[in-house]
């Protein structure tokens, strides 16, 4: 069985594979304090809660965008599972001509998201979206070059950034609104976060088109936390939340 965890800033979405299948995935906030023995024993507790023998383990892929605790992992994988585990980063073989002027800057996770829709549709032109700490739009071409990204905020730090910033607003469940109109200050904020977020990425969508593929549409694939989200507005040609897993797989087997 392998391993994989995606680090992000606010969450860790792991997955275990099994052959080619995935069967567990599990999410845990990311807390940049934890030492290794703390991100070993929760990796073997959410193992064991879910009847999977750790022993089985055999690789361990991570895609990390925090790297003040890359350490603390890789030390918990070599102490908790004897396993010197594969992180995705500059350097190793990843199959996508990256167009960007800093290559290396380039996000793990964006890497690992645009090889998993790569190998899902092969030689087509393709945008990936992905819903996070950040809502980030990856364009990336049918002869494999990584165009580069649209980075904008993410939906929590929009609902963040009003509650920080104005004194009578709060957090509010984000969700689509049975109304563009709010009625009441939840409403009002479940629309603004929706409508704002979903305006942004259709406008940006139109634009990558135009610009990147000569208006010859692309697939569309959304993914991360908030990936159906949206599912309802004719946005996205695929929903894959597991996008960023079969990634690091795929890049797991390159090298």
């Amino acid at each position: 069985m392998i391993l994989c965890l995606d680090i992000g800033n606010s969450q860790i979405f792991g997955g275990v594979f099994d052959k080619e299948k995935l069967i567990l995935r599990f999410r845990h906030d990311t807390n940049p304090n934890y030492t290794s023995d703390q991100f070993g024993t929760f990796l073997k507790s959410v193992l064991r809660e879910n009847r999977l023998d750790s022993n089985k383990i055999q690789r361990i892929a991570i895609c990390s965008v925090v790297p003040s605790i890359d350490y603390s992992l890789s030390a918990a994988c070599k102490k908790y599972f004897n396993i010197d585990p594969f992180f995705l980063q500059a350097g190793i073989k990843t199959g996508l001509k990256i167009k960007c002027y800093n290559p290396p800057e380039v996000g793990a996770d964006l890497i690992a998201t645009a090889i998993g829709a790569i190998a899902a549709y092969p030689n087509k032109n393709i945008i990936v979206i992905d819903f996070g700490t950040a809502t980030t739009l990856a364009a990336v071409s049918k002869q494999k070059e990584y165009l580069g990204t649209v980075i904008l905020s993410g939906l929590k730090l929009n609902m963040l950034s009003l509650q920080n910033n104005a004194a009578k607003l709060f957090p509010v469940e984000i969700l689509k609104p049975k109304n563009i109109i709010g009625r009441s200050t939840i409403e009002s904020l479940q629309s603004g976060l929706y409508y704002g977020q979903l305006g942004s990425i259709r406008e940006i969508i139109q634009n990558i088109t135009k610009e990147a593929f000569a208006n010859e549409l692309p697939i569309t694939i959304s993914t991360g936390g908030f990936a159906c989200l949206f599912k309802d507005e004719n946005l996205f040609t695929k929903i894959h939340p597991n996008l960023v897993l079969e990634g690091l797989i795929e890049t797991l087997e390159m090298n």
